[in-house]
């Protein structure tokens, strides 16, 4: 079991945050809720197949940014 952190973000901003942290390599699971707590996102990230996991996401993505004023993302990485 890896660190878990939490934080805001605005709908418009999501699609970078969730690229940074992909990117950064040590993030190994990636939940984006709503204020209510619906899941809309909920994805374990392995490095290699990070495109391929994501290529399905993307329109889902595209339609939460347009959505929602703010989301949660809540991810875990490598201890």
């Amino acid at each position: 079991m890896g660190v878990r952190e939490e934080f805001r973000v605005k709908g418009s901003e999501l699609m970078e945050t969730l690229k940074k942290l992909i990117e950064e390599g040590n993030v190994n699971h990636i939940v984006v809720k709503d204020d209510s707590g619906q899941k809309y996102l909920d994805i374990p990230v392995t490095v290699g197949v990070v495109g391929v996991v994501l290529a399905p996401f993307l329109a889902t993505i595209a339609t939460i940014t347009a959505l929602a004023i703010h989301l949660t993302v809540e991810i875990e990485r490598k201890s």
